[in-house]
């Protein structure tokens, strides 16, 4: 049997979730949640068959609805073909009911801010904005760009274990950072990062969209101070207190869906939103690699100053990020992978130069440089016996600290007599000066 819409009445055919006339859930009470946008191309929702209540077209006829592609509880959102450019574009169609003026104005902020992020190749291109008639009033739509390789939620629903390669999660982390620098940049915030507006083209290229909580900076104070926005998984401590957030809030999005791709779950998980946001304000999160053993140290200490619960702790800007994930990428291809060391002769490895057998020992190195520059400053010792490697791993370990642009300096000892006393600190305070601009 056929069943009928609760809120208009239309046939649909069985199976479907939603309404083909009105794109409403047909279960009651059923509703997706806020400030959930689904994916524009394999979505998890069933496209419904076009039905005479199906939109034919935008703007006079420019924008031919194709058709229905899901919708949020803010917007509803349609395939459609630009007609004047011969193109396949999403129409997102704002809903109106029940809005106030507050919401009037945070449709009109949304497309102020995506007005101003202008084009970026980590950013969702917004094609064109206007309104179209309803009925009682003119509905606001907002054409973007159609994103052919879904969202990332859907990407990791795909993955085994919702996990990706490192790799690939580095690569997307590092195209959402430019992103998020560029929208710094212009003085807009997103305030509501999180897989289900990360978007990815069919080449795999990952962007930002759904500005829809988006805020300029110079009028978050009176526009958002006391009010909790944003999706609570991957909501930032201030924001979840009401306080005024800023960029260093998206870092901590930032860090939130990168812990995810690598981990396959949020820092946080609870079983009422407010028992989520009570971790994010008073529980550290637990070790990205202890859900994942394959997760680079140094990641692991990126990803923990992005979720640190004082922004004071986190990286400064965006803009500072990509150093670091760069880095860990560049290490990362110079490192022998563990599991294909049996295969080589280790005399080999060593007459070639290759540098092996200490990635345990640069892990901690490296974890301990990235919490000195997130401001917590640590001792780290590296010693032993005469011929193990304690040089090649220092100046493995130079290289890697030169990558994200820390002055190194060198002392050496010697175990004969007739060095003077304290003469690495000598050396190391005369290279400094040496180099040091007068």
């Amino acid at each position: 049997m056929a069943p009928a819409c609760p809120s208009c009445g239309a046939a649909n055919e069985p199976g479907e979730r939603f309404c083909g006339a009105c794109g409403k859930p047909l279960t009651a009470g059923s509703a997706p949640a806020a400030a959930t946008v689904l994916p524009v191309n394999d979505a998890p929702t069933p496209t419904p068959a076009p039905s005479r209540a199906l939109p034919a077209s935008f703007a006079a006829g420019r924008y031919q609805v194709k058709r229905f592609l899901g919708e949020g509880g803010r917007k509803r959102v349609y395939l459609a073909h630009d007609e004047k450019l011969d193109r396949d574009v999403a129409v997102a169609v704002i809903k109106t009911e029940g809005l106030d003026e507050s919401g009037l104005s945070r449709v009109k902020r949304e497309a102020q801010a995506m007005g101003r992020l202008g084009d970026h190749p980590n950013i969702v291109t917004v094609f064109d904005i206007g309104e179209d008639p309803s009925g009682e009033g003119r509905q606001p739509y907002i054409v973007s760009q159609y994103m052919g390789g879904g969202d990332l939620d859907g990407l990791l629903n795909k993955a085994a274990d919702r996990r990706l390669p490192v790799q690939d999660a580095v690569r997307i982390s590092q195209q959402v950072q430019r992103g998020l620098a560029h929208a710094h940049s212009r003085g807009i915030i997103h305030r509501d990062l999180k897989p289900g507006n990360i978007w990815l083209t069919e080449d795999g290229t990952a962007k930002i969209g759904d500005f829809g909580l988006a805020v300029a900076l110079d009028r978050s104070r009176l526009t958002m101070e006391g009010m909790m926005v944003g999706t609570v998984a991957y909501m930032a401590p201030e924001q979840a207190l009401g306080r005024q957030p800023d960029a260093r809030s998206d870092l901590y999005s930032l860090g939130c869906v990168t812990y995810e791709m690598l981990t396959g779950r949020p820092p946080f998980l609870g079983d009422d939103p407010v028992a989520i946001i009570s971790q994010h304000i008073n529980t550290a999160p637990v070790a990205p690699s202890w859900h994942n053993p394959e997760v680079p140290r140094a990641l692991e200490s990126l990803i923990l100053r992005c979720l640190a619960k004082d922004p004071n702790e986190r990286p400064e800007s965006a803009e500072a990020i990509p150093q670091a994930l760069q880095a860990i990428v560049d290490s990362a291809s110079t490192t022998t992978p563990v599991a294909a060391e049996s295969d080589v002769n280790p005399l080999d490895r060593l007459a070639t130069g290759i540098f092996v057998g200490r990635e345990k020992e640069m892990d901690e190195l490296r974890a301990g440089l990235e919490d000195s520059l997130s401001g917590r400053g640590r001792l780290l010792m590296l010693v032993g016996e005469p011929g193990i490697g304690k040089t090649r791993t220092s100046e493995e370990f130079a290289t890697y600290a030169r990558l994200r642009n820390v002055q190194v300096l060198w002392g050496r000892c010697y175990e004969g007599e007739g060095a003077p006393a304290y003469w690495p600190w000598v050396q190391i305070i005369r290279s400094y000066v040496h180099d040091k601009e007068p």
